[in-house]
């Protein structure tokens, strides 16, 4: 079997917002591809050994006097390079071009006229439309390039040297307003980079069921299971490549939905057969450990170190909790008197549904940027760990694990289930975590649920969901004053998580949602509906 990582673009980050939109749609056309900081340092590119290279775009300007800058050798490894936007700008700059402020930022759509034939451009019509976000302008040619494409405000918009395939673009061919953007990308990376399509779903489920079988050999799994889709396609995925050596472990944290426990343990326990599945309920121990903790990050972390010291002591009691049928509950005493010795010693594994969002908003890995928030599968993890971590979808997004689900055989109502934060309903109360609080909140949600997928909604959507506003307001039922507390309703459509728009829900529906809640959930008088898109708002509120 041919490696699946053997033909591969690497996309250097300046800072885009758009450079994960690079990966995507070059991963939507079975082409494999990385994002790396700017500054990744020039032994460790060839180490990588990239078809293409791909400069994106940024906030800044070359001319800044702290602009970021990669390691110029890169235009001395004879690998083709496409530079977008302020990518242009750095080809400009080591290939002595001249770029300054323009008199007044473009942005928005333009038309390109193509006026010579490349590569690049191969099978695309004459004129067509390209997406502009730039204040910024080439105001003279860099020496031995040639003029591809034009549009009316910018008269360097593609260009090419004339004896290397180095190529630089003003519009940004990643978003999808750019009509043909996706060819574009394309043609670079198979008829230039002379790229591969080895990154299918078939190819990665076989690549990742001979490295997990390679890896484990006679050993066990744990696998953290939530019952989301990232966790149950690594649980499905694990249980492919080891059958019963793996032991897929749900931890009821009490911050899960209502009858979201009930649920999962039909599908894995009925529907999948998985024999050794194993429901903990560890509700008290994660609640009494967040009581007086506001600050999200705190929270997130406090999480993802209580999950595993609760995988810890489950794996030194699963025969006897097997013998009771696979459900145990445990308490902070439990967890004091844990083993402190080393695991088992065919324990050693332990199995979470990290994706590559959560890699890049956990750890900064785009250059210039800044970490977002810590992920309790990622940055929530303790710096010593006795699990060795096996995390099998931690290169792919959203929308290629639902692909590899389907092809695993997973029910739709997994496949196409809204995504669910590993902290769960901690991060969609805002400040400290109460049991009051709790209950409300997961009647609350269980409302929007249920009204947008009578709708017929659900599956249009990308996330919707309920969160708890710790404030009160006036409000009057029956006459009567009251002085209740608040619910945030979110809707937003994505591809992938990194970027999202806020739904435009029928009124209808909204006032369903908001008319049901103030009169079924006990506490709540006031429903408001949140309409940020992210960028500049993330998705969920903390």
């Amino acid at each position: 079997m041919k490696d699946i990582h053997s033909s591969k673009i690497l996309i250097l980050d300046f800072g885009s917002q758009y450079t994960q939109l690079i990966a995507r749609r070059l991963r939507e056309k079975n082409i494999y591809c990385e994002i790396h900081p700017f500054n990744m340092p020039i032994e460790k590119i060839k180490e990588f050994n990239p078809n293409g290279i791909i400069l994106s775009g940024s906030p800044y300007s070359i001319y800044m006097e702290n602009a970021p800058k990669p390691d110029y050798k890169i235009f001395e490894l004879g690998v083709p390079i496409l530079g977008i936007c302020y990518g242009m700008q750095i080809v400009a700059d080591y290939f002595g071009g001249k770029v300054g402020k323009a008199e007044k930022r473009e942005y928005g759509k333009a038309i390109l006229k193509v006026k010579e034939k490349d590569l690049l451009f191969e099978n695309l019509p004459k004129e067509f439309q390209v997406w502009m976000s730039h204040g910024d302008k080439l105001e003279e040619l860099p020496k031995d390039f040639i003029v591809l494409g034009y549009t009316e405000n910018a008269p360097f918009a593609a260009i090419r040297h004339k004896n290397l395939p180095i190529y630089a673009l003003q519009f940004h061919p990643e978003v999808k307003h750019s009509t043909y953007g996706d060819i574009i990308l394309e043609n670079f990376a198979t008829k230039i980079a002379k790229a591969e399509k080895l990154w299918t779903p078939e190819n990665f489920i076989e690549y990742e069921i001979k490295k997990i079988r390679d890896i484990v050999k006679d050993k066990k799994v744990i696998c953290a299971l939530s019952g989301g889709v990232d966790s149950s396609v690594v649980a499905a995925l694990l249980h492919k490549a080891i059958g019963d050596k793996l032991y897929p472990v749900f931890v009821d944290t009490g911050l899960l939905r209502k009858g979201e426990r009930e649920s999962v343990e039909k599908t894995f326990k009925e529907k999948l057969n998985m024999k050794n599945f194993i429901t903990v309920d560890a509700s008290e121990v994660f609640l009494n450990r967040l009581k007086g903790i506001v600050d999200p990050e705190k929270k997130r972390k406090i999480i993802g170190h209580t999950f595993i010291d609760v995988f810890e002591y489950v794996v030194h009691h699963i025969p006897s909790i097997l013998k009771q049928g696979g459900k145990v509950k445990i308490t902070e005493e439990d967890l004091k008197h844990k083993d402190e010795n080393e695991l088992p010693e065919d324990f050693e594994f332990l199995a979470q549904g990290t994706l590559y969002p959560d890699v890049i908003e956990s750890v900064s890995v785009k250059g210039p940027s800044v970490t977002i928030k810590t992920h309790h599968n990622v940055g929530g993890l303790p710096e010593k760990l006795k699990f060795k971590l096996i995390e099998p979808l931690r290169e792919l997004f959203k929308d290629e694990v639902r692909k590899i689900g389907k092809l695993l055989g997973l029910p739709d109502e997994i496949i196409y289930r809204h995504p669910f934060p590993g902290p769960g309903l901690a991060i969609r109360i805002l400040g400290e975590v109460k049991k009051e609080y709790l209950d409300i909140l997961r009647e609350a949600d269980a409302i929007v649920l249920e009204e947008i997928k009578k709708a017929n909604l659900y599956k249009d959507i990308w996330q919707a969901f309920a969160v708890f506003l710790p404030i009160k307001t006036v409000g009057v039922m029956g006459d009567e004053r009251t002085y209740e507390y608040v619910i945030a309703v979110r809707a937003v459509e994505s591809t992938d998580g990194m970027t999202a728009d806020w739904v435009k829900l029928p009124y209808e529906v909204l006032e369903r949602i908001a008319n049901r809640i103030v009169n079924e959930v006990k506490g709540v008088n006031r429903v408001v509906y949140d309409i940020t898109s992210k960028p500049p708002g993330t998705i969920e509120w903390e």
